[in-house]
């Protein structure tokens, strides 16, 4: 089996031109090109354990940057659509962060971390809690099991055509302005 890059239906965005899309696209073509390379080089290597170990290391950052940037670009599918007030994802994050705009705020201040990495907003089934948590390089500090509400990448390579580094904070409204909400309600609604 092999991995094919997704197509995303990624209307033109407010705040993020076409042209970061579209480079930001390419990046994550080279992660699809990278899970299936390093597969196959695995497959190649049978008996070489050094090398097919550090291969099997490099293979969560790989895959982890796949992943996560599709779940990034779904976000933007259908263009941009305000949550519905009255979901359980609203009353879930009013309830936790005390209010709609709380929670937006506290994404936001995550999102305004110095460095590289991601903001993802988790929702822990066992507990039915959500979490938002910083994420490093992919595979670091993820949270173990739970499944990914949305995804705001902060690499540089996502906003860096259009925003300086220390322009950031508007980046992430412009994220955020351009985010489906329904694409988050339909992943908690499905886990819920």
């Amino acid at each position: 089996m092999k991995y094919e890059e997704q197509k995303f239906d990624i209307p033109v965005l407010d705040g993020i031109s076409e042209e970061q899309i579209k480079a930001h696209l390419g990046l994550y073509a080279g992660y699809v090109k990278h899970v299936n390379l390093i597969r196959e080089k695995i497959a190649e290597l049978k008996g070489d354990d050094y090398t097919v170990a550090e291969l099997r290391r490099r293979f969560s950052f790989e895959f982890d940057g796949m992943r996560m940037h599709e779940y990034y670009f779904e976000g933007f599918e259908g263009g941009a659509k305000e949550v519905n007030q009255d979901s359980e994802l609203v009353k879930t994050l009013s309830l936790k962060y005390g209010s709609w705009e709380g929670f937006i705020e506290h994404f936001k201040e995550v999102g305004k971390s110095r460095g590289i990495g991601w903001v993802v907003l988790y929702l822990d089934p066992k507990a039915q809690t959500p979490h938002v948590a910083w994420t490093g390089d992919h595979e670091l500090g993820t949270l173990s099991g739970l499944p990914i509400l949305l995804a705001m990448d902060m690499w540089e390579h996502a906003f860096m055509v259009d925003y300086l580094p220390a322009e950031k904070g508007q980046y992430i409204d412009a994220f955020l302005k351009n985010t489906n909400w329904s694409v988050a309600e339909e992943r908690f609604n499905k886990i819920k």
